[in-house]
């Protein structure tokens, strides 16, 4: 599926072009000694990259970025787009570059591809159990610390959502700002002073753990969405019908795979899954030169 990055985050460009840097500055260090030592400095190849794997592609166009960042003179030629299924054998682009900053940008290349194609294979997994149901599937803040972005972009190229890109761009009141600041009506309280104060609008969600606490929420309003956390599915579903669609219902904690079409069969509106990113597993890619 296409995806707008400035939609994922209005710096996007910069985050991209930010985090190449750091990460050929990581890998290359003082020089890659051995292709000095074995390969002319103006030696071009042609090389491509092999599918091995089964899944959805995700971070060829980040590839491209970084192979033409190493060497402005890159031919890339993209045989397929990000979010497209892929089995093995498949191949995603071919290239022809400075054979010396082709191995140079190699192992950042596979790196983000392979985890980024684990992210959005595992996504479209948990799509395809819902996607004849009126349910958006949530990403969470459950990801690799320098690479949130990318592992954000791949969950939307795998057909989910992203929710809250950090601790900034949404309110999100859960069990311990409740129990640190006395109970669900003192927090949204706070909550809405504090927005007033600061001269911010910000949708705001609150965590509830039981019934007892959906109905304070209920009797206190103010909130944009009620996350209803850990919740058994019979539960869930009369949680869901007393919200009556007052609020944006959330389900989330500890639903996987095999459990997700049960939660969303009870008509709650998100189901927040942190295994899309912290869960992944890899796909199996190669970068090879061809002879």
């Amino acid at each position: 599926m296409a995806v707008v990055l400035q939609d994922i985050h209005p710096d996007a460009d910069r985050i991209i072009s930010e985090f190449i840097d750091l990460a050929l500055r990581e890998d290359i260090g003082e020089g890659d000694h051995t292709s000095k030592a074995c390969i002319s400095a103006d030696a071009r190849s042609n090389a491509h990259l092999l599918v091995k794997d089964v899944g959805v592609i995700a971070g060829i166009q980040l590839a491209e970025k970084i192979l033409k960042t190493v060497d402005p003179d890159c031919t890339f030629v993209p045989l397929l787009k990000d979010g497209d299924a892929i089995r093995y054998g498949d191949v995603a682009f071919d290239l022809e570059c400075n054979t010396q900053a082709l191995l140079r940008a190699e192992r950042v290349c596979l790196n983000m591809m392979q985890r980024m194609s684990g992210i959005a294979s595992l996504s479209n997994r948990y799509l395809f159990e819902v996607e004849d149901l009126p349910v958006k599937i949530l990403d969470t803040r459950k990801t690799t610390p320098g690479i949130r972005f990318f592992e954000k972009w791949a969950v939307n190229l795998g057909g989910c959502f992203n929710y809250r890109f950090g601790l900034y761009d949404w309110i999100m009141v859960k069990d311990n700002h409740i129990d640190a600041c006395g109970g669900i009506p003192q927090a949204i309280e706070r909550v809405h002073a504090y927005l007033k104060d600061q001269n911010l609008e910000r949708n705001i969600t609150i965590e509830v753990r039981n019934l007892v606490e959906l109905h304070q929420v209920l009797e206190v309003g103010g909130v944009t969405r009620i996350m209803l956390d850990n919740f058994e599915i019979p539960i869930l579903r009369e949680a869901v019908a007393t919200i009556d669609n007052r609020f944006e219902t959330e389900a989330s904690g500890g639903i996987n795979i095999h459990t997700v079409r049960k939660y969303a069969q009870t008509g709650v509106d998100f189901i927040s899954i942190g295994a899309l990113t912290h869960s992944a597993t890899s796909l199996d890619l190669s970068l090879k030169i061809v002879k």
